[in-house]
């Protein structure tokens, strides 16, 4: 069967509140030979990502918008235990998100599938002032700082977040990293941020920081990136 027709017959089922479906479709796609990687990067992201386009578009009611997404992180939570995890890569990732339940969900499929992955993650989820981000950043020295936001009302403190650390020298050897819907709606929006690395699904987030662990962002791009901050503010 399609990837589009088991989408769309998760949405539905998601939306609805429908558990016995939801889980069939599951498995169904786990009986077609899928892992729970491909299951969390083709099946779940897609419809989390359905169902916020629709909900911020009013396009479903807020009941199927909740039903959705609290649902979809049952399942996610479920298939997330399967995830065949690699070696370690010795690199520890410190997560956040934005402060909505829908982002802690797209958020942890992201860190799901890093861990899986070989990566040491620490995930707060969301609503976290920045001072205790900052002072967690200083006691662990963690090596990606990954800020998984959905709204544009998360980038006033990603921005200051970001340029508080460096300012002051917090961590200077941690690499920012950045993902979720507010940033794929904007094009060159991590780069105005002054992010070292960012995707656009938590699949391309494995694949980019597999492939850069060492990439930062160079002092003219984020001299820019300051520069466009005031001419947009």
């Amino acid at each position: 069967m399609s990837q589009e027709i088991l989408v769309e017959r998760l949405f539905e089922a998601l939306i609805e509140g429908d558990r016995p479906t939801a889980r069939d479709v599951v498995a169904e796609t786990m009986r077609d030979g899928a892992n729970a990687e491909t299951i969390i990067a083709d099946l779940f992201w897609p419809t989390y990502e359905k169902i916020t386009a629709l909900f911020r578009s009013d396009q479903i009611t807020c009941m199927a918008h909740h039903l959705g997404t609290r649902l979809l992180r049952v399942l996610t939570d479920q298939v997330s235990l399967s995830i065949e995890r690699k070696p370690s890569r010795n690199r520890n990732v410190f997560a956040l998100c934005g402060p909505n339940d829908a982002d802690e969900l797209g958020a942890q499929m992201a860190v799901d599938l890093l861990e899986g992955d070989g990566y040491r993650i620490s995930f707060a989820g969301g609503g976290i002032a920045n001072d205790e981000i900052l002072s967690r950043v200083q006691e662990t020295r963690p090596d990606v700082l990954l800020l998984f936001a959905s709204a544009p009302s998360d980038l006033p403190e990603i921005r200051a977040l970001v340029d508080t650390i460096r300012e002051i020298g917090a961590c200077d050897s941690v690499q920012f990293v950045v993902g979720g819907g507010v940033f794929n709606r904007a094009d060159g929006l991590a780069e105005e941020i002054g992010a070292d690395l960012w995707a656009t699904t938590p699949s391309e987030l494995v694949e980019v920081m597999s492939e850069n662990p060492e990439r930062r962002a160079t002092a003219d791009q984020r001299t820019v990136g300051r520069h466009k901050r005031r001419r947009v503010a």
